[in-house]
């Protein structure tokens, strides 16, 4: 495994806007998900936030950033947002849509610019750890800052 930061999309932009966060590479596990990054960081999977790249009934791509250990419920994001359903991209919808491979998406620097909709509740946590980039490699950082780049619809859509 590499110690080296990953020159990602996500890492420029986020270098770019002159952002504070720290590098966490581990040794990832196809399908082991949020469970496998925080057990191999040793932090709270609470505290890991997914990217997830959904669409609503018109193929319309967008962001959702959830914790770990919480899933998405489609149905209250489609009623927050105003739209019929929303469901999860197939992969390769994905990886066409934010420019990174499923199990490395980041919300930073995608392909498309997307709306992004985040979890209200992850505000509350000092710091989350969420993908750079890459498989294996995750950033800590300040919730606040990720609200500062992205500037994302905050909703209450956790299951």
């Amino acid at each position: 495994m590499a110690d080296k930061t990953p020159v990602t999309a996500a890492v420029r932009l986020l270098r770019q806007h002159k952002a504070d966060f720290s590098d966490h590479l581990y040794d990832y596990e196809e399908k082991g998900g949020t469970a496998v990054s925080s057990r191999e960081l040793g932090v709270d999977e609470h505290a890991v936030i997914k990217t997830l790249i959904m669409e609503d009934e018109n193929k319309r791509p967008l962001i959702v950033l959830m914790h770990g250990d919480r899933e998405v419920s489609t149905k209250n994001l489609a009623r927050h947002i105003s739209v019929k359903t929303i469901t999860p991209c197939s992969p390769d919808t994905a990886n066409r849509h934010s420019g990174y491979m499923v199990g490395g998406t980041s919300p930073f620097g995608t392909r498309k610019a997307m709306p992004v909709y985040m979890e209200s509740s992850i505000l509350e946590l000092p710091k989350i750890y969420i993908n750079g980039g890459k498989r294996g490699y995750l950033i800590g950082i300040a919730p606040q800052v990720v609200v500062n780049i992205l500037k994302p619809e905050l909703v209450s859509a956790a299951a």
